[in-house]
């Protein structure tokens, strides 16, 4: 069981090709996703998830992310570490980012 800080992340054979379409669908979190491709980020830094934007909107846009396989959301001491899952998803689905992205 993860702890309070840790998230649950699909494993590589349970990421389904329509939730991984369906994340990408949106341009805030397609975004979110060209900008992981260049290498982990914390979630502060992060351009796409805009400032201005409340709180819960951010944390869905990454729960979406997260959720369909297609990011690692982890702790990094008061904050979190983003990264793209790019060998898990190219594993499952090859060619897909680049076609997408």
């Amino acid at each position: 069981m993860a702890s309070s800080t840790e998230l649950t992340h699909p494993e590589q054979g349970a990421i389904v090709l329509e939730d991984v379409l369906f994340a990408l669908s949106d341009p805030v979190r397609l975004d979110l996703v060209r900008q992981l491709r260049d290498g982990p980020m914390k979630a502060a830094s992060c351009t796409a998830l805009d400032p201005s934007l409340p709180k819960s909107t951010r944390s869905h846009t990454l729960k979406v992310l997260r959720e369909a396989g297609v990011i690692h959301n982890a702790p990094e001491g008061r904050n979190r570490r983003l990264s793209l899952r790019r060998d898990d998803l190219d594993a499952r689905f090859p060619g897909l980012l680049d076609a997408v992205l």
